[in-house]
């Protein structure tokens, strides 16, 4: 049985608010709270509310704020309470010598150390014990005090006054792995005045920053920053290159330490030594190493420590950089070809000779520490469901190296041995928590071609605090260790081990490493299985609920798609049965009725559970009963078996999920104090696992309720329904890729391969009735208007306006037109046009996308179109929008045009809607060249006409031959076709169903943005495995200028509307999505209203802010209100951070005056 479920709920969205308010007062933050234990299984139920009200249109709901307070990113009432760190004493890694050990020994050293992650915790402990466990001859006299203190834990302010009252009476320092500059200043500002005072400070792989804190006698990292010695610009390169090659830079030195020291000064040359010996000693990790390590610093250095010299220490016992480990093998293996050859031959364990292989990818720090216990468990599961498995380790950040040379076939260097591969390291596969290089890494794991699962240890929380925490796994540790390795392809965010909060040891969480070894072990069949025998769920949705929505989806023809992958399934081998003739056939032999609710006779019933047979294969069955009573229920009932609503096609079956809760009133569960699926939508998972026994479920759309059951955050228990239904099914999901935010939440809390599917273009909306006359209106007086007719036209324009209920959006005057000038008249004429091509311009989506149909021709030139009217100054070579050279080629400045415009200047109003049409006019006859005869787009011409260009007379030449722009730029316009191009090919490519059948194979889907594919042409092809980004690189560089923009042109217009006086407040909303499409645009504004300017640190995280001078600003600093919403809270926790010490930052600026900083005056 399934543990009772304590956590209810998850945070994508909540019913209250609270407030950010500063010290000196209003400007605020509201951030949806969550969090309240009062209220469990509320959050995750509104969440899916949200999309009950709109769906269609994809939006997450802003909350309200009840009352002001200070922000809070933590559980209320849980051990984490005091922040975003964790509740873990540091002085449980205190150890100092007692009086007995002291006995005969005059001298103390105090060591102080601080690292990312708590393995070094038991070793350098037992190395101290055992050091003032030695006789005062052996020990040279010499007794060891040690504490140390975890990375996270300096956030608390009690714990940093006293990490800085222990390196003021300390010897020794130590660091290790500190990537957080905001934490790694906070070293910095704590060490840096004690530096000269320290006996010794060693700092290994950290900021460049950090590194240079380093001191042993002369040597000093700042020394060979500025030297010219080889071991200088040596590691100077390594450190610039990033990936972890400043780490890899150190272990290589370690091995050429030799060849490389006789290049350094003598004087110099043992300081270095010393330094590399005690990399040495610490990467062994071993309580030995660390003694040794320990002695050897103490003794060179420590002045009080001179009866060390007689005493005879140890050389580094050496372990390999990389290889291969086995909880059972008498050695770790650097081949291969000699582990198999030990494994093959175990008496212990034999293997089916299909066995599926597993990868496992581990940190070496656990193993030469000696705490690998969650590794060992891990091994032994996998092993005992019958997997054979290889586990490998890197002693650096790179762990591309050990994949190419461990996991390909020994006989055959281009077949991948393994069948899956599973990454318990947390980190992403290049770089690890420093800089990453994602393109190198899906490089590699392309070329491998396995599915990529990362699970996860506990790193910044001990176990309990997880398992009492209703968010689930550290913020910090959601930004490191699961948005990044999302990046690379990495699936399944699942936590296989704990910490202990006393001896900072792993331990297994052996329920979490059955799901992970489980999931793994069905990922890998994929590969094995025959296809005709595989078996595939088709899922689809009825959402909302009672409303004939019964296998709908966003921006998708459900069933039209289906149909297309069912042929593609039955042409790949796959046992689809007897197919219908069309889609609408297939459709009515599920539904039975096009417009079917769900729950009644209009569904076909595949399948009668009977409750003893739920009861026995439903093992969490029982929780449900406190909000739903004992099964079978009232949903998906006939009375007595529960039903499952869908038909089987031969080995495949399309089913239809469960509405979320009650039909009539689907918010009901909203306001229950508890929450959980019923027993329907769990029969319908029981079913699918058990019962049918699916190899693969594929949720067809966006988006289902599955994703957003009560649970967890990130980093989901046993006790979380999205983990207890999808049980052991690998999880295929097709998303929609203009929305990665919710994509995430599936990927995160389901277990899914998200794949991105196109939305479909955006075409202008046009124009109609009213609308379209007063058009009319406005082209006959642009020919009439110095004639007699001019001012009953401009009388009849201002008449239908106001009909037209423009009067609200466009200023009209009340006198008769003969009483205001021609400019005047001019003026109105063209705003009212301004606005009428505004709204005709306004896009909308054009019909509904079917997986794997190339666009049509109609289609193709609205998507052409909108990425065509973007100057992109990122890319190399930066190109310009159609726009911006059509203005040029008759002498204008494109934002010359948008401002006049904006105005109402007619003649630039009419230059803008020229501009638009020649830009229409040059891509139409650009997408013509590669029509075929159906009127879709065809791969082949596209990739021709990508060849022939130049050949002939391009086609936008045609196009702009007989207009004012023919002598537009030819070599710019050319760049801007040749991108469009490569973008039409990539719109056209059949990713979408290749990437479904890639995954049913067992292999790599290749990772990709989602977001706007028009701003972000990235995004396309569709098909890939979708992510967000980095939470922690946003806002971008270009993000910031753009939103720069944006403020000060909001500022302008509210300045102009407020009678020439500033705003002192502006509200906005954050979206989650939008911030993903944009990179933080919205997120800047915020900044830079209240004048702060976010700045990225040594590796280009996001984590700094500037203050910008008023005398730069030019304006008052404008308080703003901010709304979030519960998508951009939990994806963007560091944001979040990072936006209330903007706030605060602005707020305390006392010497301003209060007119010039509206956030202070309030």
């Amino acid at each position: 049985m399934k543990s009772q479920r304590v956590q209810r709920k998850m945070g994508t969205s909540c019913g209250s608010a609270v407030t950010s308010q500063t010290r000196m007062g209003r400007a605020r933050v509201c951030v949806p709270s969550s969090r309240r234990r009062t209220s469990q299984g509320s959050s995750s139920l509104q969440g899916l509310a949200r999309h009950v009200v709109a769906r269609a249109a994809m939006t997450e709901a802003p909350e309200r704020s009840p009352s002001p307070s200070r922000v809070d990113l933590r559980d209320e009432g849980s051990p984490t309470a005091n922040g975003l760190f964790t509740n873990t004493n540091p002085e449980c890694r205190r150890v100092v010598p007692s009086e007995k050990q002291m006995e005969g020994k005059t001298t103390t050293v105090k060591v102080v150390y601080v690292v990312l992650e708590a393995q070094y915790q038991a070793s350098l402990s037992e190395a101290v014990e055992k050091l003032n466990n030695r006789d005062a001859v052996t020990s040279g006299g010499v007794g060891v005090e040690i504490v140390g203190y975890l990375l996270e834990e300096l956030r608390d302010a009690k714990n940093y006054e006293e990490f800085k009252k222990d390196v003021e009476t300390a010897n020794v320092f130590i660091g290790s792995l500190i990537f957080i500059e905001e934490l790694a200043d906070k070293v910095i500002d704590a060490v840096q005045p004690q530096r000269e005072r320290l006996d010794a400070c060693l700092v290994f792989p950290s900021m460049p920053a950090v590194m240079r804190l380093n001191k042993l006698g002369s040597f000093s990292m700042a020394q060979l920053g500025q030297s010219k010695s080889v071991i200088s610009s040596f590691m100077k390169k390594k450190k610039q290159q990033g990936s972890g090659g400043f780490e890899e830079a150190m272990l290589k030195l370690v091995r050429t330490l030799p060849s490389v020291l006789k290049y350094l000064p003598s004087d110099k040359a043992q300081d270095a030594r010393n330094f590399m010996l005690s990399l040495q000693y610490w990467l062994g990790g071993s309580a030995d190493n660390l003694e040794n390590f320990l002695l050897t610093i103490a003794k060179a250095y420590v002045p009080e420590a001179s009866k060390l010299a007689s005493v005879q220490i140890a050389e580094p016992v050496v372990f390999p950089d990389a290889g291969i480990w086995h909880p059972l093998a008498p050695a770790m293996y650097e081949d291969l070809k000699e582990y198999l050859n030990w494994y093959d031959t175990r008496k212990d364990m034999t293997f089916e000779k299909d066995a599926p292989v597993v990868g496992l990818v581990l940190q070496r720090t656990h193993l030469v520490t000696g705490d690998e216990a969650h590794y060992a468990a891990t091994v032994m599961d996998l092993e005992a469901r019958g997997a054979k498995v290889v586990p490998i380790f890197a002693g650096g950040l790179d762990f591309s190296g050990p994949v190419k040379k461990f996991y390909f076939d020994p006989l055959n260097k281009d077949k991948s041995y393994v069948d899956c591969v599973v990454s318990l390291t947390g980190f992403a596969l290049v770089g690890g928590p420093a800089r990453q290089d994602h393109p190198k890494a899906i490089e590699t794991l392309k070329t491998l071609n396995v599915p990529y699962m990362v699970s996860l240890p506990l790193v910044f929380q001990t176990t309990e605090e997880w398992s009492d925490s209703s968010l689930g796994l550290h913020p910090v540790q959601v930004a490191l260790q699961v948005a990044l390795p999302e990046l690379d392809g990495g699936l399944e965010p699942i936590i296989f081990s704990g910490r202990d909060s006393r001896t900072g040891k792993s331990h297994a969480l052996h329920d979490r490493i059955e799901s992970v070894c489980s999931r793994a072990i069905k990922w890998a069949d994929l590969r094995k299985k025959q296809v005709k025998d595989k078996k595939v769920c088709i899922t689809v949705f009825s959402f909302p609920p009672d409303k004939g929505n019964v296998g709908t989806a966003a921006y998708l023809n459900v069933f039209g798609s289906i149909y297309k992958v069912l042929k593609g399934l039955q042409d790949d081998g796959y046992d689809v049965g007897q197919l219908p003739e069309t889609d609408k056939e297939l459709m009515e032999s599920v539904l039975n009725d096009t417009e079917a609710r769900y729950n009644s006779e209009d569904l076909n019933v595949a399948y009668k559970m009977s409750v003893p047979e739920y009861k026995k294969l439903c093992l969490y069955q029982e929780a449900l009963e406190e909000n739903w009573g004992p099964a079978p229920g009232t949903l998906n009932t006939n009375g007595e078996d529960l039903l499952v609503f869908g038909k089987e096609f031969g080995n495949v079956f399309i089913g239809v999920q469960p509405t979320f809760g009650y039909e009539g009133d689907p918010m009901r569960l909203l306001f229950s104090k508890s929450a959980s699926p019923h027993h329907g939508f769990a029969a319908y998972y029981t079913f699918v696992e058990h019962v049918f026994k699916a190899d693969a479920v594929l949720h067809f759309g966006t988006h289902g309720s599955l994703e957003f059951m009560p649970g967890k955050q990130v980093g989901m228990s046993d006790g979380c329904y999205p983990d207890s239904l999808i049980g052991s099914i690998p999880n295929l999901y097709y998303y929609a890729a203009n929305n990665p935010s919710e994509a995430t939440i599936a990927k995160r809390r389901s277990y899914a391969n998200t794949m991105s599917y196109l939305t479909p273009p955006a075409e202008n909306a046009g124009l109609y009735k009213g609308l379209k006359e007063l058009s009319e209106l406005v082209g006959s007086y642009q020919g009439l208007k110095s004639s007699n007719r001019g001012i009953q036209i401009v009388n009849t324009i201002i008449d239908k306006a106001i009909q037209c209920n423009l009067d609200r959006d466009v200023n009209l005057p009340e006198v008769d037109a003969k009483d205001i000038t021609e400019e005047e008249r001019d003026t109105v004429v063209g705003s009212v046009y301004k606005k009428l091509i505004e709204i005709e311009s306004r896009l909308l989506p054009c019909g509904l996308h079917v997986i794997g149909c190339p666009p049509s021709a109609e289609e193709a030139v609205a998507t052409l179109v909108n990425i065509a009217s973007i100057d992109r100054p990122e890319l190399e070579p930066p190109l310009l929008g159609l726009p911006t050279l059509l203005a040029r080629a008759v002498g204008r400045d494109i934002e010359d045009v948008y401002r006049n415009s904006d105005n109402g200047v007619l003649d630039d109003v009419n230059l803008l809607q020229d501009i638009t049409m020649a830009s229409r006019e040059a891509v139409t006859e650009f997408v013509n060249e590669s029509v075929s005869k159906d009127g879709r787009i065809d791969a082949t011409f596209v990739d021709i006409i990508g060849k022939l260009s130049g050949a002939k007379e391009d086609p936008w030449v045609r196009a702009l031959k007989k207009t004012a722009f023919k002598n537009a730029n030819q070599q710019e316009m050319e760049k801007v076709f040749g991108y469009l191009n490569f973008c039409l090919q990539q719109v056209v490519k059949d990713a979408e169903l290749d990437s479904l059948m890639k995954a049913l194979r067992g292999e790599y889907v290749e990772p990709g943005p989602g977001g706007d594919p028009i701003r972000n042409p990235d995004v396309l092809p569709t098909g890939k495995n979708i992510h967000a980004l980095d939470p922690q690189a946003i806002p971008t560089s270009a993000a910031v200028q753009s939103a720069a923009v944006v403020v000060e042109r909001l500022i302008e217009r509210q300045k102009l509307d407020n009678g020439g006086a500033y705003p002192e407040t502006i509200a906005l909303v954050l979206w989650g999505t939008d911030n993903i499409k944009t990179y933080g645009e919205s997120l800047a504004q915020v900044m830079l209203m209240v004048g702060v300017r976010p700045k990225p640190d040594a590796l280009g995280r996001v984590n700094k802010l500037e203050l910008i001078p008023l005398e730069e600003l030019g304006r008052p600093r404008i308080d703003v209100v901010v709304n979030c919403s519960g998508v951009f809270r939990d994806l963007f926790v560091n944001q979040m951070n990072l936006l209330d010490r903007a706030i605060k930052l602005a707020a305390e600026q006392e010497d301003e005056p209060l007119e010039m900083n509206f956030v202070r005056k309030h």
